[in-house]
């Protein structure tokens, strides 16, 4: 009873991974028996989930790590499914576990006391929301271990990766991340689409009307703070007939830049020459929460920048309406 006690004075959370390329539906199961533990969930698709147990370890006088087995083990009896699970004092502890446990599967659970601990002797790219060029970074600046990152001065961090980055493994590094778990279900997938008023033969007219559809979803995937891993162009041309492809991105992105590229690859593809269009729909997969999403740094200024137009871009748009500014071609097209 004292340990159950002295578990539900901390935040504990549980990050669950589970098996690659899982069917969505196995997911959803996955994520209701979660939810029978416990009643904050949020799920971080396509394949991972978090959890809130410091209600859960007093409603079932058990503590995290004793949580945590018994959703293994029904994952595996139920559902035939073996999960990795972390579980710590905050996400980035949990998800940093959870990458640790090897597969198929498995329990690692990092108590409050341990983290400063557990943490020193990871290299720096095994910490959860560093990326692969941040770690290269921090390597190259002789920064190989979690625990060396921790006693280099924040300020240094930060002008190695950026601000906010920096800021940010710094705190992590620490141990600190103060990040609640937000009960969410995201939705799998947002799509927009543009209908012409007549069939089209331009080519020039329909990647411009992409472009709109590009600059949209790019939108309404910020605003709902979610990013996409892939992308699905399906055209429709006269007499009913359509092509779809779809492709993963290098990495979860809103960006307008991302998307844009390759969307236009989709569209080559498509090899469309004289198809009579009437519809063009645009759709990203696999939605996760943006702010799960490492943030790498580009080295490229010229992209730097555009993602600082963007931003400011977004206000303007917030404040006067969605159409008050956009790509020129698009407003050529609309003109």
């Amino acid at each position: 009873m004292e340990q159950t006690e002295a578990a539900d004075q901390v935040a504990s959370v549980m990050h669950v991974r589970c098996p690659d390329r899982l069917p969505q539906e196995q997911y959803r199961q996955v994520l209701d028996l979660l939810a029978g533990l416990s009643p904050i969930v949020q799920a971080l698709p396509p394949t991972a989930a978090l959890a809130e147990l410091k209600g859960a370890v007093r409603y079932h006088r058990a503590d995290a790590r004793r949580l945590a087995e018994v959703l293994r083990v029904r994952a595996i009896s139920h559902l035939g499914v073996d999960v990795r699970v972390g579980v710590g004092p905050s996400i980035t502890v949990a998800a940093t576990a959870s990458a640790q446990v090897p597969a198929p599967g498995g329990v690692l659970a990092i108590a409050p006391g341990q983290v400063t601990a557990w943490l020193g002797p990871l290299p720096v790219d095994a910490l959860h929301g560093v990326g692969p060029r941040q770690a290269q970074i921090l390597r190259d600046y002789g920064i190989h271990c979690v625990g060396l990152l921790a006693t280099v001065p924040v300020e240094t961090v930060m002008r190695l990766l950026g601000g906010r980055a920096g800021r940010l493994a710094a705190d992590r590094a620490r141990g600190i991340d103060p990040r609640p778990v937000i009960p969410q279900t995201l939705p799998a997938s947002a799509s927009v689409r543009y209908s012409f008023d007549r069939h089209v033969l331009d080519g020039a007219a329909a990647r411009a009307a992409l472009l709109d559809l590009v600059v949209r979803l790019a939108r309404l995937l910020r605003r709902r703070g979610q990013a996409a891993r892939a992308l699905t162009l399906t055209l429709t041309f006269a007499g009913t007939s359509s092509w779809t492809k779809t492709r993963r991105l290098p990495a979860p992105s809103a960006h307008d830049e991302d998307l844009r590229i390759l969307a236009y690859q989709l569209m080559d593809a498509a090899g469309l020459q004289r198809g009579r269009l009437t519809t063009i729909a645009l759709r990203g997969e696999d939605l996760v929460d943006a702010s799960l999403v490492a943030e790498q740094i580009s080295l490229d200024g010229a992209r730097e920048d555009r993602l600082v137009a963007e931003a400011a871009v977004d206000r303007v748009r917030d404040k006067f309406g969605p159409r008050v500014i956009g790509p020129a071609t698009v407003f050529r097209r609309a003109s």
